[in-house]
């Protein structure tokens, strides 16, 4: 048990070079187009999956906003596959890195923001300073609402990183005391076993959860500026 806790998450390297980006782009496999008149359930799954995505993220949305629909779902799409090829065993999981989660959600905040400064600047300037604020606390307010507007592309990697990550180290944590157990405790070793399995599945619903959540606090974000 003198294994590295952390060791899965160090990035993967052949002879010295990383292959994170082969690693990344894996999951545009698993989503082939057809080319064929009458689709396979794979593809029809697909279609269904896109549409049920749309209607849940982008109705809410403005035309102005719409135009992002091919962004949100590939999104959506590639965190959670990229979560769901993770659970594999001797895999690597690029969500679990909070500089790859930092280059999804900053540049996607940083678009939505900039395009309501550039078609509702007013309207995004008021969120700066709600309307009735007592003229003392107008300075704070505004110091306040500038650090919360800059923490939240921080809230949304972290988050990703965070949940990924705790569910990775608990199954470590179980699945190695189960082995310890075996030769131990057969009895308790199958409690553990039976533990493990159940968050398993567990971390199979939170690899789906969380990709959503980013997804739709991102969609959120575009719809409070378009």
């Amino acid at each position: 048990m003198n294994e590295n806790l952390f060791a899965s998450f160090i990035t993967p390297s052949v002879m010295g070079l990383p292959i994170v980006v082969t690693i990344i782009m894996f999951p545009s496999i698993l989503f082939p187009s057809s080319e064929r008149l009458i689709n396979n359930r794979l593809h029809s799954f697909q279609h269904w999956l896109i549409k049920l995505i749309i209607k849940q993220m982008m109705l809410i949305h403005t035309p102005k906003g719409r135009t992002w629909t091919l962004m949100i779902v590939s999104l959506i799409m590639f965190i959670g596959s990229t979560n769901l090829l993770g659970l594999l065993p001797h895999t690597f999981t690029p969500t679990t890195q909070l500089s790859m989660n930092l280059s999804m959600a900053i540049p996607l905040w940083a678009g939505a923001v900039l395009l309501g400064f550039r078609h509702k600047l007013k309207s995004s300037l008021a969120h700066f300073l709600p309307q009735g604020t007592p003229i003392s606390l107008i300075p704070m307010l505004i110091i306040i609402e500038t650090i919360s507007l800059f923490i939240q592309p921080m809230a949304l990697a972290v988050r990703l990183t965070a949940n990924i990550t705790a569910g990775h180290l608990l199954m470590h944590h179980i699945g190695g005391a189960t082995l310890v157990l075996m030769n131990i405790s057969p009895p308790t070793a199958t409690i553990t076993f039976i533990i493990l399995l159940l968050l398993t599945v567990l971390e199979f619903a939170v690899a789906l959860i969380q990709a959503y959540v980013f997804t739709l606090l991102v969609s959120l974000y575009l719809h409070d500026n378009t």
